[in-house]
């Protein structure tokens, strides 16, 4: 199973086993019926709709419901028990845990997890597990099965009373309740080298490759995959066997890099130069000229050795393209790839919307919950709820926005997933600008080799919008009338642009205890080129508790009332109002479409 799950709650009774698990789980969602559960991480309307969807994608479903409903939901979607994701169900009250599918895609383990979460013993029917105690598809972690469409005939003679002989060390089947026999008729091969097996050979090749690489900057990641697998394969290795690819840190933001640990299903990790200079005295092809470029003797062969430990051994020394080289080295055991190195760091600048959690998208969401550390200011974080839980949070005071986004990307550079946490859209008057400025002139080269992601969000402007019609049905603008880094004669400037152009001018940071003149002179601005019926829309704490969007006029309404946690939207010539049944406005801004109707009738 290598997709984080997803957990399904239909109810408010199934909120604390649902959250209780999802915590547990790492990467794991919580996804809420819509009108049903509260505090999710994200809402359905159709719940058989949403369960087969999932299914459809291959997520391991975790349902806290009645397995009833998980079947019903399924049962139409299901074909190949060797592909079909885990699915498990889950008392409301966390009394019982069944794995219903996936048992060969990791549902047992899956189930297993959630019981020890839960203080139960989970229900496996699996014959072979039930059996043996243990789950010869599902090899624990640092092994992988090699032939698993020979596994059904195997555990068929197995299960009939066949003996089994263990070929190469492995400790987690002699521990079982395996027959085990040095005659056995059936066979379990431990090896990183490449065998096809049968249906009376089981082959399992344990993770014990480290994959060390170069390369110049820019290299087609096709070559790289080239030079690998013919690597592998001319040392008679299997792929299933490599735990890891690794290179220099200066090498962290090379594609070439990413899509061979991609492609081989493995993590890419970085060591800095004075780790792999260590390693000079085993390598086998060592250069004074990559010294003198990189400050080590050797990438491709002291990746490959320092990830595989000091007891490794260099079985494919350094080998050449055009642009990559790439060195095999084995260790004595399997070990974890994603442990040894430091990965590429990665930032999130995030939009949360207006302040609503239904306003937050899912990849919004989706970046939060994969984030190791969260930088933000204090509110915004705690907005997050239990999305924030388990992470370390990094909180920063209104105004210290330039600290704010040093961390983030120092952070990042440490080899962290880091989420820059802004309200509403990061790329409208937050952090993502701020972000690209530092980079711009960034003093740490590391800040360049980070991956980074800017994730939108709802802006306060769309809110204020959606919540009194379509206001911005036609050309509009932003302006914010701080003028703390912008001087107030630009602003004074941009308005009057708007105010002549007759754009909808959608206003941010329109005043505060400081600041109580500007909004006053734009109205005076907008005045001298559009009516003093023309409508305002005032809203206030949008998504927030103590909402509230009112309509006035441009003559009437009143600028000291207003203050920084207020969106104002002022209307153009062209904006009207509707009256409602219970006696507010709706507000919008015509396109035209009634005038090209008209044409197209006389015509």
């Amino acid at each position: 199973m290598s997709r984080a799950p997803v957990v399904v709650g239909l109810g408010e009774t199934a909120v604390p086993t649902a959250r209780r698990i999802a915590l547990a789980l790492p990467g794991a969602r919580f996804h809420g019926l819509s009108g049903r559960v509260h505090d999710a991480d994200e809402y359905f309307a159709d719940a058989m709709a949403h369960l087969r969807a999932l299914f459809e994608a291959g997520v391991p479903i975790v349902g806290v419901c009645a397995s009833g409903v998980l079947i019903r939901a399924l049962a139409p979607k299901l074909a190949d028990k060797h592909s079909e994701p885990p699915v498990i169900a889950v008392a409301e009250d966390g009394s019982a845990v069944v794995p219903l599918l996936g048992g060969h895609r990791g549902a047992n383990d899956l189930a297993r997890q959630i019981g020890a979460v839960l203080n139960v013993a989970a229900a496996i029917t699996t014959a072979s597990d039930v059996h043996f105690g243990i789950a010869l598809d599902e090899p624990p972690a640092g092994y992988t099965l090699g032939n698993p469409a020979d596994f059904k005939e195997f555990a068929a003679a197995l299960l009939a009373g066949a003996k089994l002989r263990v070929e190469g060390a492995a400790p987690w089947l002699v521990a079982s309740r395996l027959p085990l026999d040095p005659a056995g008729a059936l066979a379990v091969a431990i090896t990183p080298r490449r065998e096809a097996g049968g249906p009376t050979q089981l082959v399992y090749h344990p993770r014990v490759l480290a994959v060390g690489v170069g390369c110049e900057r820019g290299a087609a990641p096709e070559e790289m995959l080239a030079l690998a697998r013919v690597a592998l394969a001319d040392a008679e290795m299997a792929e299933a066997a490599v735990a890891g690819v690794y290179s220099l840190d200066l090498k962290a933001d090379e594609p070439a890099v990413h899509a061979l640990a991609e492609a081989l299903g493995v993590p890419a990790r970085f060591f800095p130069a004075a780790i792999l200079e260590a390693e000079t005295p085993r390598l086998a092809n060592p250069s004074d000229l990559v010294f003198a470029e990189v400050a080590c003797h050797g990438v491709a062969e002291g990746a490959a050795l320092a990830a595989a430990g000091p007891e490794a051994q260099l079985i494919v020394p350094k080998r050449k393209s055009a642009k990559a080289t790439v060195a095999i080295a084995v260790a004595p055991a399997p070990f974890d790839g994603a442990t040894v190195g430091q990965p590429q760091g990665r930032l999130s600048i995030v939009g949360t919307g207006p302040g609503d959690r239904d306003w937050m998208t899912p990849e919004a969401a989706t970046r939060i919950a994969e984030a190791s550390d969260l930088v933000g200011y204090r509110l915004y974080l705690d907005l997050l709820g239990s999305l924030a839980a388990g992470k370390a949070r990094h909180d920063f005071a209104l105004g210290d926005e330039m600290a704010r986004v040093r961390a983030a990307l120092a952070l990042a550079a440490e080899g962290r997933t880091v989420a820059l946490v802004s309200s509403g859209d990061p790329g409208i008057y937050a952090m993502a600008s701020l972000v690209f400025e530092l980079l711009d002139g960034a003093p740490d080269p590391a800040w360049r080799r980070i991956s980074l992601r800017v994730v939108p969000g709802i802006s306060a402007l769309q809110a204020a919008a959606a919540r009194i019609g379509a206001p911005l049905g036609h050309d509009f603008c932003a302006i914010s009338l701080s003028d703390l880094l912008t001087p107030w004669s630009v602003i004074e400037r941009r308005v009057r642009a708007a105010a002549e152009a007759d754009f909808v001018v959608a206003f941010y940071n329109p005043a505060s205890q400081r600041r109580n003149h500007q909004l006053g002179r734009a109205r005076d601005l907008l005045l001298m080129h559009r009516r003093g019926d023309t409508p305002v829309v005032i809203a206030r704490n949008l998504g927030r508790a103590g909402e509230q969007v009112t309509v006035a006029t441009l003559e009437t309404f009143d600028p000291g009332a207003i203050d920084m946690l207020t969106l104002v939207l002022v209307g153009s010539s062209a904006t009207r109002t509707v009256a409602r049944g219970d006696g507010r406005l709706w507000v919008y801004t015509p396109r035209g479409y009634a005038a090209k109707h008209v044409v197209v009738e006389a015509r």
